[in-house]
């Protein structure tokens, strides 16, 4: 019999890997999200019992898969007093959609990009899309995304169960669109896994930097995206996840806090991964489709061809930001652009833009502002108002490491 403490870290490393992939499929098998989360937790339970006394399954993935789909089938027979299956009418049909494909690896594979396209469907609102996305397919929090998108808790739990429910009740097919189809729905599925990557790579709260399996898992459903629909747009935001994920273990330092940009050891980056983001916009700018992604992922370029941070072309930057600011306007992006600017005019000018910004009200608690205008004042030597602006970006951060990171510069402005 295995060790109890080996099979439970087995069963924690599973869900950690595998519960996203589990639930999608079970999703496809069982026709309904919320009769596939309970299959899931039923199958895990199952696991806590029957794991430490059998040992771990060689495919621990479709044993959880048959047992989720086991136990849903079992709860529909309690549902219906052990009535025969067949006599269970229309409601009992989406147990038995599928019932061989939860073996097939390919058909696994491709079920979270189904589950993908499903939660952004058109029929949904934009900010449902990604709410449910991020809950269904990333495993997120109700609490972790409200957070994220500055929404009350209840509010955005209302909104996932509004969007479950309009899935069900227009009966929303869980597959991957005609290719007719596929570009009009690109757009909204592109902007989910990008908020994705950016969850994984910059996390709104909790104790980490970076939260790895989220940038992961959206950059392989980036690659699926540009396996089966090779658009400009789609290339672009692969090339800009693969770019920023190069620099991921360089972003913390060894006390846990953040390192900013200018600071992190470029020795360190991962040159694979450059390599093959450069590769991907070249494939994607190739197509001569200019979309904001591919903007962004040639700002992310010439960081990481810039041998170090004072040879990197900030002029050049500054006039991408210019770009994208035409083709997709956004006061994050005028914040950014400041920063860059700052880099090519000075501190001075990029501190009359953050403050024009900031009257205006578009980022109102928005943490980066004081966060970018803290490090201009510092520039400026103007130490009791950067230490202020850093207090300012602290009290409304909930991510440990920039805490951290703004207490050292705090106490580098005494």
């Amino acid at each position: 019999m295995p060790a109890a403490e080996t099979v439970q870290q087995a069963i924690e490393a599973t869900y950690q890997s595998e519960s996203r992939r589990v639930l999608a499929t079970l999703i496809r098998l069982l026709g309904d999200f919320d009769a596939a989360e309970e299959a899931l937790h039923d199958a895990f339970r199952a696991a806590l019992e029957q794991w430490p006394r059998d040992g771990v399954p060689s495919n621990p993935r479709a044993w959880l898969v048959s047992a989720g789909r086991f136990k849903a089938i079992d709860a529909a027979r309690r549902r219906t007093r052990f009535d025969a299956l067949d006599d269970m009418g229309e409601k009992a049909e989406p147990v038995f959609i599928d019932t061989a494909a939860w073996a097939d690896d390919e058909s696994v594979d491709d079920d979270r990009l189904r589950l993908v396209f499903t939660c952004c469907h058109p029929a949904l609102a934009p900010d449902a899309q990604v709410a449910l996305t991020l809950r269904e397919v990333c495993g997120l929090t109700t609490e972790e995304i409200a957070r994220a998108f500055l929404t009350p808790a209840p509010t955005l739990a209302q909104r996932i169960v509004r969007a479950k429910a309009k899935i069900r009740d227009a009966r929303i097919p869980y597959e991957v669109p005609s290719r007719a189809d596929l570009p009009e729905r690109l757009e909204a599925v592109l902007r989910v896994v990008y908020l994705v990557f950016n969850e994984g790579y910059s996390p709104s709260s909790g104790a980490e930097a970076t939260r790895h399996d989220l940038a992961a898992e959206a950059i392989r459903l980036g690659r699926l995206l540009v396996e089966l629909v090779p658009e400009p747009e789609a290339q672009g935001l692969l090339a800009l996840m693969q770019l920023h994920d190069a620099r991921r273990v360089t972003r913390v330092d060894a006390e846990g806090a953040l390192v900013p940009l200018e600071e992190q050891d470029r020795s360190r980056w991962n040159m694979a991964s450059i390599a093959a983001g450069l590769a991907t916009l070249d494939a994607a700018l190739a197509l001569q489709q200019r979309g904001p992604y591919q903007v962004q992922a040639a700002i992310a370029a010439l960081h990481a061809r810039a041998a170090n941070y004072e040879d990197t072309d900030w002029r050049q930057i500054a006039g991408l930001y210019e770009v994208l600011l035409r083709i997709s306007p956004s006061p994050v992006i005028e914040l950014n652009h400041a920063a860059a600017v700052s880099m090519v005019d000075g501190p001075a000018r990029a501190l009359d833009l953050i403050d024009a910004l900031a009257a205006r009200g578009a980022l109102k608690g928005y943490e980066l502002l004081p966060a970018v205008r803290a490090d201009l004042l510092r520039r400026l030597g103007r130490r009791d108002a950067a230490r202020e602006a850093y207090q300012a970006a602290t009290a409304v951060t909930q991510l440990e490491p920039l805490r951290r990171f703004y207490a050292r510069r705090i106490a580098e402005m005494r």
